[in-house]
């Protein structure tokens, strides 16, 4: 598969650094200013790029759900539907932002919650569109998200290998750039229901989609080990502070979290390397102090006929013929006598 251009320049891919997103969602408090430190800190700490939440709050939600009384200590008003436009930035706010992301160089999306911000942030061209688990069971949204020309990068929590399937074929015919996120929409995710082999299953049904991972586990280990697995792309949110007001909070990463997990997502990626097994330069050391020399077991007679049980394998001065070639002289002949204990020479051997 091709790599995909997710953000201009930089592309996903086999061979590609993995893709890091840092999911600002809510966590602004609808605060624009609060908004823009959260954009420059992803920059400082290495992310890709940063993503927002755009809903249209009356295609969203019907009129009972915004009315409904919303008591809790999240809360930003007393019925869901303030608290929701207290959050939500109208699209003039949106563009401030993106103008702020692009004079900082750091690429800005946003989640589409509904048709209609869809078209927005079409609008808005965003370098690619997000479609949060939420809407995951939402075709119309989907389809509409796959003809906006721009990758569609989907959160596949709330639903099986089914649905996650059909979802597949529904993009790909015909096909859209697309990248799949394994993810399990709990906050925090439980350790044991992360299921990080589901990256492998998607590799392997979706061969005409990136596969990744978006992760509201506590820390970053399980995050690491996404991108260990293979996962192309990583999301994860974004704080000033865990313990604000605000659901996603407690489960986000603050600055300190995200680089330390950029940084060590880096290491992985270095780390992985090459599938050839080879002598690596860094090992010369280790081996001209421990790499062991063929060595004569007994006297050997130059001319007689060399056998298994004639040499050892040493660490020894000087170094000569490798260990590793034992079998290679046996049946041969040296053109000297050696010594016992001896080192047995590359020019000794016929």
């Amino acid at each position: 598969m091709e790599p995909l251009e997710l953000v201009p320049g930089r592309y996903i891919g086999e061979g590609q650094p993995c893709f890091v997103i840092a999911e600002i969602g809510q966590n602004h408090q609808g605060d624009i200013d609060i908004a823009k430190t959260l954009i420059r800190r992803a920059k400082e700490c290495g992310a890709d790029c940063v993503k927002l939440q755009m809903s249209s709050i009356e295609d969203k939600f019907n009129k009972q759900a915004l009315n409904r009384p919303y008591d809790s200590e999240h809360s930003w008003g007393d019925t869901y539907g303030d608290h929701k436009k207290h959050l939500e930035f109208n699209y003039n706010q949106f563009r401030e932002l993106q103008e702020y992301a692009r004079d900082i160089d750091m690429p800005l999306t946003a989640s589409a919650m509904d048709i209609p911000s869809v078209h927005t942030l079409s609008a808005l061209d965003v370098p690619f569109i997000k479609v949060g688990s939420g809407d995951i069971h939402n075709l119309p949204l989907l389809r509409t998200a796959s003809t906006s020309n721009r990758p569609l990068v989907i959160s596949t929590g709330m639903s099986d290998i089914g649905w996650v399937s059909q979802v597949y074929e529904a993009l790909t015919d015909p096909p859209a750039p697309l990248v799949i996120l394994q993810c399990t929409s709990a906050y925090p995710t439980p350790p044991d229901q992360v299921h990080l082999r589901v990256l492998d299953t998607y590799a392997q049904m979706f061969p005409h989609a990136h596969i990744g991972y978006s992760g509201h586990e506590l820390g970053i280990y399980v995050t690491i080990a996404a991108v260990a697995r293979g996962a192309r792309v990583v999301e994860r949110h974004l704080t000033l502070n865990k313990n604000w007001k605000g659901s996603d909070h407690a489960c986000s990463l603050e600055p300190h979290d995200l680089r330390e997990l950029v940084n060590a997502i880096r290491c992985v990626e270095a780390a992985l390397g090459s599938p050839l097994k080879a002598f690596q330069p860094s090992e010369d050391v280790c081996h001209r102090k421990l790499g062991k020399t063929l060595v004569a077991a007994q006297p050997i007679k130059a001319g007689q006929k060399l056998m298994e049980c004639d040499m050892v394998a040493k660490v020894a001065e000087p170094r000569g013929v490798a260990a590793h070639r034992l079998e290679s002289l046996v049946g041969g002949y040296l053109n000297r006598d050696v010594e016992q204990d001896e080192s047995i020479m590359e020019a000794d051997v016929l």
